[in-house]
């Protein structure tokens, strides 16, 4: 159905959430890696956005608009100190005693999550829309509000973070 100006009328909040919320809680699960917290900020951002629908499906992108206020609310100063808190067990200890058969990819995985969680969330954040979600460091520095030269900076330093953890990294397409 199109309304008298010629647009498709925007989903209603339940069909957005319906589908686009796994999706949303996966992009805040690689950016907390602990999928409560994810949970917690996707479910806070939806609030908050269902509150205005009626203004944001008026807006020219709704799936972007959600996803950055998801980015926003992970680098929200509101959330640095639960950031900070960290599991006190060691996520390599049972390895050893994996069962067998266990895929490479599973353990490439953990090991990947182990050396994300160093990062800071800045860091993460560029790690995870520029090779996760592909997005080109002009668009990333939009979403962080920051500079390209930042954005690369942040990165570079990622990267060696992850280096040094003795991380296989599979370099993306970027130069």
């Amino acid at each position: 159905m199109r309304t008298p100006a010629g647009r498709t009328p925007p989903p209603s909040f339940e069909a957005f959430v319906r589908d686009h919320g796994p999706e949303l809680v996966a992009f805040a699960r690689r950016l907390t890696l602990d999928h409560h917290r994810a949970e917690d900020i996707v479910q806070d951002v939806l609030a908050r956005v269902g509150m205005r629908w009626s203004r944001v499906a008026g807006s020219n992108d709704v799936r972007a608009y959600v996803f950055k206020a998801v980015l926003n609310d992970f680098l929200s100063w509101r959330r640095r100190r639960s950031s900070r808190e960290r599991a006190t067990a060691d996520p390599a200890a049972g390895r050893e005693t994996a069962a067998p058969g266990v895929e490479d990819i599973v353990l490439l995985r953990d090991e990947l999550h182990t050396a994300l969680a160093v990062l800071s969330p800045v860091q993460r954040a560029v790690v995870v829309l520029r090779y996760h979600q592909d997005l080109p460091d002009t668009e990333i520095a939009r979403l962080i509000r920051c500079r390209e030269v930042t954005v690369r900076s942040h990165a570079h330093r990622a990267l060696a973070v992850l280096r040094r953890a003795d991380v296989p990294i599979i370099e993306g397409s970027r130069p």
